[in-house]
């Protein structure tokens, strides 16, 4: 038993938890239980875990250890993954300086991913990092300030003290994959709401309709704000246009029917991804099998509701926070209806 720990899920249920390096299928371990119903060869899906095991990366101790939220018993099976994209270069995850930032990174991107119980459906919920918020024992910041305050705990923690819903797992993505995420899929389709042209130096022009991305041009497509004028807000809103491209493409019966495809996706991406070693390859593999049947129509984007932009008192300029509007987020999460919210809004 000297293998073993006692592991708070985040809902006040302890559970024996092995000293592993499972966090780093988090990815893959999602694939091959999907990839095993569709009848491939044992041996190659858990080649593709362990390829995925060698490149991946771990956060060790990416939770807080003060008091967390209990979970509701409406949302006892209901799964939350905290997801920051990070816009640092070099991936991979050297020289981390702080509480398992990979290089050091910035949190530009929040992402609250849910999956509610009964696993027809994902929800994907931006947090704007501008977003001002209270950091515990910190006081008022922006919230991507809580990653440089404390690391991903206290990021953890300051998420988990807006939204009053629990924190599962976290997952660090850094954008440089998307280049080789996008080339191994052959390329995303977007369809882009709005023609722009990226800022100096190489401009990159996107023309308004169907557009296919790949490679630099798709890392420069998630990464743009200097265009806008509502600089973050756009940027958010074609982050979340490309991930259901992704999730589109990957789901396509001939993506996930193609194990050198597969292969070629995970070869690519993992080495620019981070994740919690308390995550079970077995509770991954089990939520992948049970979300087979989800398709990018069930994928539902939302922002956590904010009032515009403002000035804090010592001049930053923020976005504010819709107090009223978050409260109801977190009452959808913690009845686990959130995917009847977002279509109760017209997302």
């Amino acid at each position: 038993m000297t293998d073993q720990l006692m592991h708070d899920d985040g809902g006040g249920r302890e559970r024996p938890r092995k000293k592993r390096r499972a966090g780093r299928v988090f990815l893959a371990s999602l694939l091959i239980l999907v990839l095993a119903a569709g009848g491939l060869a044992a041996g190659y899906v858990w080649r593709l875990a362990n390829s995925f095991d060698t490149k991946s990366q771990t956060i060790e101790s990416a939770f807080p250890t003060e008091s967390r939220p209990e979970r509701q018993a409406e949302s006892q099976d209901a799964v939350n993954y905290l997801v920051i994209g990070s816009d640092a270069r070099g991936g991979s995850g050297e020289n981390e300086d702080l509480a398992g930032v990979p290089n050091g990174a910035r949190a530009d991107t929040m992402m609250l991913v849910n999956v509610p119980g009964d696993r027809e459906s994902i929800n994907v919920m931006s947090i704007m990092r501008d977003t001002w918020v209270e950091i515990p024992g910190q006081g008022e910041h922006k919230i991507n300030a809580a990653l440089a305050f404390g690391g991903v705990p206290l990021l953890v923690q300051t998420v988990e003290s807006l939204l009053d819903v629990p924190v599962d797992h976290v997952a660090f993505i850094d954008f440089e994959g998307f280049r080789g995420l996008t080339d191994a899929l052959g390329g995303v389709e977007v369809n882009n709401p709005r023609e722009f042209t990226t800022a100096p130096p190489d401009p990159q022009h996107y023309e308004a309709g169907t557009i296919t991305l790949s490679g630099e041009r798709a890392l420069r497509f998630v990464r743009e704000r200097k265009a806008f004028s509502d600089g973050d807000y756009t940027r958010v809103a074609n982050q979340q246009l490309f991930l259901k491209s992704v999730m589109a493409g990957f789901l396509k019966q001939e993506t996930l029917t193609n194990p050198g495809r597969i292969a070629d996706i995970v070869d690519e991406f993992s080495p620019y991804v981070t994740v919690d070693e308390d995550l079970s390859a077995f509770e991954l593999g089990q939520l992948g099998l049970s979300l087979r049947n989800v398709r990018s129509s069930d994928v539902y984007t939302y922002t956590l509701p904010t009032l515009g932009t403002g000035r804090s008192a010592d001049g930053q300029s923020i976005v504010l926070l819709d107090e009223a509007g978050t409260q109801a987020v977190s009452q959808a999460l913690k009845n686990d209806s959130f995917t009847s919210y977002i279509q109760s809004q017209g997302e």
